[in-house]
């Protein structure tokens, strides 16, 4: 589990690759490098970023196994949820929601954070794991976190 010294050092590094000269999706696929590598049950990391045309979550930066959810409408899945509620999820076993959209056999629990800004979904960070029950509140405060800081990119 993430403890909370680790939290203050990512939320740290986060900053450090925010303020580099780099573009924003160089930014988001190093926040998600950084993610994979540190946290040893972060087994896939990705942005998904918001086309408010089409109301749809687009894949962005990720690390981890290809998906074929390159699209998903707002509403559908957990990713589609979490977008269309402005709010975290956090699901500790996939295998009782019966939203999910699974990318992979071996996801076992995700948490999607939603990127806002001024009452809008921008994106969201999104974490599969393949272990049962893995998330806790350092994770929550990590990653909102995370989205707080990068909210000013997208």
């Amino acid at each position: 589990m993430v403890g909370q010294s680790q939290v203050h050092i990512l939320l740290g590094r986060v900053q450090q690759i925010m303020g580099g000269a780099s573009d924003r999706d160089t930014k988001l696929q190093q926040i998600c490098e950084l993610l994979h590598r540190e946290v040893e049950y972060y087994d896939w990391v990705g942005f998904y970023l918001t086309d408010h045309k089409t109301r749809e979550l687009v894949l962005g930066p990720f690390v981890g196994e290809p998906t074929e959810h390159v699209r998903i409408p707002f509403g559908r899945g957990i990713c589609g949820q979490a977008a269309e509620r402005q709010e975290t999820f956090t699901v500790q076993d996939v295998s009782r929601e019966d939203n999910y959209l699974s990318c992979s056999p071996n996801v076992l629990s995700e948490i999607v954070v939603p990127i806002l800004n001024e009452g809008r979904v921008l994106g969201e960070l999104d974490i599969d794991s393949h272990s049962l029950s893995p998330f806790g509140s350092a994770d929550l405060e990590l990653l909102e976190g995370i989205c707080d800081q990068v909210a000013g990119l997208c």
